[in-house]
């Protein structure tokens, strides 16, 4: 994504109004390494190639991410 996209005024407007967890979201979801990784891990759950749940549970303990028993 173009650093341009992030000086916008729209953005920086939208931005300016998330809390916490919103500005995470925001900042996770536009980082390559966390895409990377994610895509990675639904790749080994899809293939069975891993318990799912200690799978999930690893990822979010290294993106520092807590989850709530509806997103399941």
């Amino acid at each position: 994504m173009p650093t341009s996209f992030w000086r916008s005024q729209e953005i920086r407007d939208r931005i300016s109004t998330l809390d916490r967890s919103g500005f995470a979201v925001e900042f996770l979801r536009r980082n390559a390494t966390y895409r990377r990784e994610y895509a990675r891990l639904q790749r080994r759950i899809a293939r069975r190639a891993t318990d799912a749940a200690a799978e999930r549970a690893a990822f979010a303990e290294r993106w520092g991410l807590g989850f709530c028993p509806c997103s399941r």
